[in-house]
């Protein structure tokens, strides 16, 4: 199940999507998931899946390697959804023991689990067609006019992208230790949720020790490489957009008025 989540990690492969300026993957994400919460029928949502269905055509990620990060978050879209669907007033569909489910709950409930599903392999389509390094340059450029406000941009940005690169390197070591353990004789499925909480005990602590190690051994290799932030550096590879960047640009806009218009308004 660990290795199942896609959030982090970085498919190498040839593609336009790979290629692309990172601003522009990071600003086209962020739009496509508002765009999400703001259309309000089945309509746009077919027209939003159809436009992730084409972006992860032109990323040549295979599709089965992106769907399989939902497999992590199934529990998560299970409570939402029931929330949703038993607890949103209305009018009355189905009655259920003391639990009734109204039309509104129904409507919300599925809304919810397409905006989940697509919010999920919409960010994961951004990390596996972008390396972290472009991804920090990405986010720092972005952020550059919050420098007017003090906000030390290059630090932010550095640590949104180192917390996104140990994802898939803590949970490959949450695997090996969890193997390890199983092997020892520890039990983690069986018994109620005190016994599972306490049989979790043998693997956070070997966890969070790797974790600190880790962290430590990366800060001495900044120093010993004279790292001392932002101020004054240059890059190896400045980004610079591109005329596909300009035309990705079009591309997400045409797909913003389109969908907001047909989810939004028209319907």
């Amino acid at each position: 199940m660990l290795r199942d989540i896609t959030i982090g990690q970085y498919y190498q492969t040839e593609s336009v999507l790979h290629k692309m300026d990172p601003r522009v993957k990071l600003g086209g994400t962020l739009l496509y998931i508002i765009s999400l919460f703001l259309i309000k029928n089945f309509v746009g949502y077919i027209i939003a899946a159809l436009f992730l269905g084409i972006v992860i055509k032109l990323s040549k990620v295979p599709f089965k390697f992106m769907i399989k990060g939902m497999k992590t978050i199934i529990l998560l879209l299970m409570i939402t959804v029931l929330f949703n669907l038993f607890l949103t007033p209305g009018e009355e569909l189905v009655t259920v023991w003391k639990l009734t489910i109204t039309v509104e709950g129904l409507r919300s409930a599925v809304s919810m689990a397409i905006r989940l599903t697509l919010l999920i392999i919409g960010s994961s389509v951004m990390t596996l067609t972008t390396t972290p390094n472009n991804l920090t340059d990405g986010m720092e450029k972005m952020m550059r006019p919050l420098k007017v406000i003090k906000v030390p941009v290059h630090e932010v940005a550095m640590m949104m992208s180192i917390a996104l690169r140990f994802i898939p390197i803590l949970l490959e070591e949450t695997d090996k230790i969890m193997k390890a353990q199983i092997a020892r004789g520890a039990d983690f499925e069986s018994g109620n949720l005190l016994k599972r909480a306490k049989a979790m005990v043998p693997l956070l602590v070997p966890l969070f020790i790797s974790a600190f190690r880790r962290a430590n051994d990366l800060a001495m290799a900044m120093e010993a490489r004279c790292y001392r932030g932002g101020d004054g550096r240059t890059k190896m590879k400045p980004l610079c957009y591109q005329k596909r960047d300009y035309i990705a640009y079009i591309c997400i806009l045409l797909y913003l008025a389109v969908g907001i218009t047909v989810g939004r308004i028209l319907f």
